[in-house]
């Protein structure tokens, strides 16, 4: 592998003091005399039609159809072995970073954590401004301090807030606009996903399915932070499936919706994933299918109103989330080029769906499982008795992790493959008995590794849509928790726990280039051209990277 020659490590002073939440009324936090950036505001135009525009990343998933996949060819199978690192953001936070930043005309900006933004020369990584969100004294969070990403419109970024607020930041100057509450932290609800902009609405989900939350999904004004409409993601009492809860368990159900959705311009079709179900491993006391947890729901645009809904995992007991990123792609299936709606789910099953329908098409296990002994033709599993958590504790694959779990998948519609980072491991499901108490844990159980976590198999995985077979994998060891990209220049990113950033043959799986980065790739990777040059970014341990080729 060719020597690293050209590094740029920007370093940032101490943190700023968070500014006070008076819209409109705070001054920028900047280093030095630095200028304001400069971009052209994004439309909704721009949005829509991001993939005419591959020099910019406008979305947490690449575009609307969040298939994590650039046009940009400059890096390509044939160069990415001579891949060197250009610049290095050293973030404040030590907390691991999530992120995935957008670019917008040679500006990128970096969410941190806990609920922070910071705007960069995408260039050269010198900062512009720093915006710091004054949190909240109560936070109920479940797994780790994070922000995953902002979403933008015109000049306004939109952020996500560890309390569960949903902030509007001037993208020029790190001002903040508007502050919406949208949940109480105090009752177990938090926000760590990026927003999706749809048209002048900014949609965004919750988190929270371990302390027996109602989970929802939310659309707000871009312009003023009035909430527009609210899907729950449980229905209530009159609602026929209301039914599919015993008793009073819907009030406490879980079903959160904590990573970002999709949408589909020409059907007005957002979609999200829903997660698990409340207390999350004892199903006695929840009995039923329990809609929609650990699904899928697509919600017209304009209304919030339920178009269809897809379950995954009926009545889910091991907490196999379906919060999944939707895969949206246009191509073959059956002969006939179809509207799909592709899922690797944390169940272990890779899914075809038709995303006009909700109908199932095809699934096929992408990733060991020992649960399920096939799909009906509706796609419902046909469970292996005996595989439900008990007292004493049951062995069952995929892991509490799930054969995936919330990093980003990828679709490159030139090689019409699915490439997903997956994990062939087991865990042994208990369950107890838990009372609930607003803002304290409720999941009726737990799980144990049976084996320490690096004796199972983990592999980046490349899917084909109209078969769920596996055509090429690449080994992974120890267990990845990495997102994917990829480039029409057939090449696929990714990382691994240990540091590694790496780069294969998108058609064969073959190693192309990687480079130690000293702490675990956590994040998506994302690509972006600044000035003619192509760039390849990646969060590792509090770092953010960047790597291009030699001039």
């Amino acid at each position: 592998m060719k020597a690293l020659t050209t590094l740029a490590l920007v370093l940032v002073a101490a943190p700023l003091s968070a500014q006070q939440v008076v819209p409109g009324s705070l001054s920028p936090q900047t280093r030095g005399n630095v200028a304001a950036p400069s971009f052209s505001p994004v439309t909704n135009e721009r949005l829509v039609n991001s993939d005419a525009e591959p020099q910019n990343w406008l979305h947490y998933s690449g575009n609307y159809y969040s298939q994590r996949y650039t046009q940009l060819d400059q890096i390509n199978s044939e160069n990415a072995g001579d891949l060197e690192l250009q610049w290095a953001f050293q973030m404040t936070a030590l907390d691991r970073a999530e992120t995935t930043p957008l670019v917008v005309d040679g500006v990128m900006f970096i969410t941190e954590a806990p609920s922070n933004v910071i705007a960069v020369d995408a260039a050269t990584g010198e900062q512009y401004w720093r915006y710091n969100y004054p949190l909240g004294e109560e936070l109920n969070y479940c797994c780790g301090r994070n922000n995953r990403g902002v979403a933008i419109l015109g000049d306004r970024l939109f952020m996500s807030t560890l309390d569960a607020h949903l902030v509007a930041i001037d993208a020029r100057t790190g001002t903040l606009l508007w502050d919406a509450e949208v949940a109480s932290a105090a009752n177990g609800y938090s926000k760590t996903a990026a927003p999706l902009v749809v048209g002048d609405k900014v949609v965004t989900g919750i988190a929270g399915g371990e302390f027996g939350i109602r989970g929802f999904v939310d659309a707000y004004d871009a312009e003023t932070g009035e909430r527009v409409w609210r899907f729950w993601t449980i229905p209530g009492p009159g609602h026929p499936d209301n039914a599919t809860w015993a008793g009073d368990s819907w009030m406490t159900g879980g079903a959160g919706t904590w990573m970002t959705g999709a949408y589909d311009p020409d059907l007005n079709l957002v979609y999200w994933g829903t997660g698990n179900p409340g207390p999350d491993w004892n199903g006695d006391v929840r009995l039923g299918d329990n809609l929609y947890s650990s699904a899928v729901v697509a919600l017209d645009a304009d209304t919030g109103e339920l178009a269809w809904h897809f379950q995954f995992t009926p009545h889910d007991v091991h907490d196999w989330d379906a919060t999944q990123i939707p895969l949206l792609a246009d191509t073959d299936f059956a002969g006939e080029e179809r509207k799909l709606m592709l899922w690797p789910n944390r169940n272990a099953w890779f899914y075809a769906l038709d995303r006009e329908t909700g109908r199932f098409l095809m699934g096929r296990p992408y990733a060991r499982q020992t649960w399920a002994e096939g799909l009906d033709e509706d796609g419902r599993p046909i469970r292996v008795p005996g595989t439900s958590p008990t007292i004493e504790g049951v062995t069952v694959s995929p892991s509490i992790g799930g054969g995936s779990n919330w990093w980003s998948p990828s679709y490159s519609p030139k090689s019409d493959l699915v490439y997903v980072m997956a994990y062939d491991g087991e865990t042994t499901f208990f369950k107890r008995d838990d009372e609930y108490i607003p803002g304290e844990r409720f999941t009726g159980g737990g799980g144990q590794t049976p084996e320490p976590q690096d004796t199972y198999y983990s592999a980046l995985r490349a899917i084909s849509p109209q078969s769920g077979e596996t055509i090429w994998e690449y080994p992974v060891q120890p267990r990845s928790t990495a997102g994917v990209m990829t480039t029409a220049g057939d090449v696929v990113f990714s990382g691994t726990v240990d540091g590694y950033f790496f780069a294969l043959d998108a058609n064969t799986g073959e190693e192309l280039w990687y480079i130690n980065l000293g702490s675990r790739v956590h994040s998506g990777p994302m690509s972006y051209m600044v000035n003619g040059r192509q760039y390849v970014g990646v969060a590792a341990g509090s770092v953010y990277y960047t790597f291009a080729l030699d001039d």
